[in-house]
């Protein structure tokens, strides 16, 4: 008897919505009615929404719960909305120690939001990695100031913390694990990504600059002291989707865009590609965006430490095929892919790319490489790395001034 009455406060705790029949209300009013400058308090215990909960024009409001798994919004049968929580129009907000879970869509929305952290955040789907789950977990999209520090992202069916179209970035200390992608970096500008651990996904860390967006050219990202390993879970995204084409056991992709650092990070145990660096023409989808720059440039890859296991790469996907009737790698995949793809207008009089738009791979431990030449066809697939044994100018550091 004593044993059991232990447990009570427990499962009060993870059923107490059910004696809270007025929650969705009762949230809800409380954003809207929130004055500029308020905290909003949310309770501990297990909540039940029906549909999103939103905060709109507002500026300076906190919104914190008791902790990670402590507080936790369920949107498990919603049936109004996509999102969980939705934030737009905004400034100077900050979530903190609470979790969202099974949102039909993302679970946590951002946009055009001026100062946005997500502290000690957990945003989750659970039970099986799915395509039915919701595309994003973080989704800061089109905003200024983004921290994340401390998040857990776990099942999202495309990115787990996911920044897009946005300025001013650091993601820090955060882990990303049964997601299509762990986290992406996307047509974003500014941004540092460190110390967190992606492990588990299908790819554990994008960058990448896509066609038809707003903000049509990120760049000056840096990543590095990340644990990226063992991203080599099978692809779950729905079919259509660009992270679709992600191969499982991909490390790091750098996709389309500019100005990367890549440094000072584990890349271990990814079975495929431990780090690509490709143009737009690798996707083999059409480029109707007349604005949009589909190479990559200026590319630093150094100081980082790669390791993979002597097994076959994906058999699945474009890549999978490419294994294994056009690369024939066997088990010895070089560590660091890059398609070859260079854009003309990047050469000088002499036929050289110039210094600052060049990729450069330098001082890795365990360092291998192959350039692909997928301009033509991949026939003359090279490990030679003499031309990218350069070095290119630092990134300087971004400045995210957090709330």
């Amino acid at each position: 008897m004593k044993r059991f009455l232990f447990f009570i406060p427990y499962f009060l705790a993870a059923f107490g919505a059910f004696a809270q029949p007025d929650v969705q209300k009762r949230y809800q009013t409380k954003l809207i009615v929130a004055e500029n400058g308020s905290s909003i308090d949310l309770d501990e215990g297990r909540f039940f929404f029906s549909g999103s909960l939103s905060l709109e024009d507002k500026k300076n409001v906190v919104i914190r719960g008791k902790g990670i798994d402590k507080t936790i919004l369920s949107f498990k049968g919603q049936t109004d909305g996509a999102e969980g929580i939705r934030v737009s129009n905004a400034e100077n907000i900050v979530l903190e120690n609470l979790t969202v879970q099974d949102t039909k869509g993302d679970a946590i929305k951002t946009m055009n939001v001026k100062g946005i952290t997500f502290r000690n955040v957990k945003v989750e789907w659970t039970g099986k990695p799915s395509k039915n789950n919701g595309s994003y977990g973080l989704y800061p999209v089109q905003c200024d100031n983004v921290l994340i520090d401390h998040c857990e992202a776990i099942g999202a069916s495309d990115a787990g913390i996911y920044v897009g179209q946005s300025r001013g970035i650091v993601v820090k200390n955060s882990k990303a694990w049964h997601n299509v992608a762990g986290i992406e970096i996307e047509n974003s500008t500014d941004a540092e990504v460190f110390d967190n651990e992606v492990y588990d996904n299908t790819g554990g860390l994008l960058v990448f600059d896509l066609p038809d967006l707003v903000q049509k050219k990120g760049g000056r990202v840096r990543v590095f002291r990340n644990n990226i390993h063992d991203n080599n879970y099978p692809n779950f995204a729905p079919k259509g989707n660009i992270v679709a084409k992600i191969s499982d056991g991909t490390g790091v992709m750098i996709l389309a865009t500019n100005q990367v650092e890549l440094f000072d990070n584990q890349i271990v145990r990814n079975k495929s590609i431990g780090t690509g660096v490709f143009s737009y023409f690798v996707t083999e989808n059409p480029i109707n965006d007349k604005d949009y720059y589909p190479y990559p440039t200026g590319i630093s890859i150094h100081d980082n430490v790669y390791l993979r296991d002597p097994v076959r790469p994906t058999m699945r996907g474009r890549f999978g095929k490419l294994f294994r009737f056009k690369l024939k790698f066997g088990t010895d995949v070089p560590h660091i892919l890059y398609d070859g793809i260079v854009d003309p207008a990047t050469r000088d009089a002499q036929g050289q790319v110039r210094a600052d738009k060049r990729i450069c791979i330098r001082n890795n431990q365990n360092q291998s490489f192959a350039n692909l030449d997928a301009e033509h066809d991949f026939k003359a697939v090279s490990r030679e790395i003499t031309a990218h044994d350069c070095a290119l100018e630092p990134l300087k550091v971004a400045s995210v001034q957090p709330k």
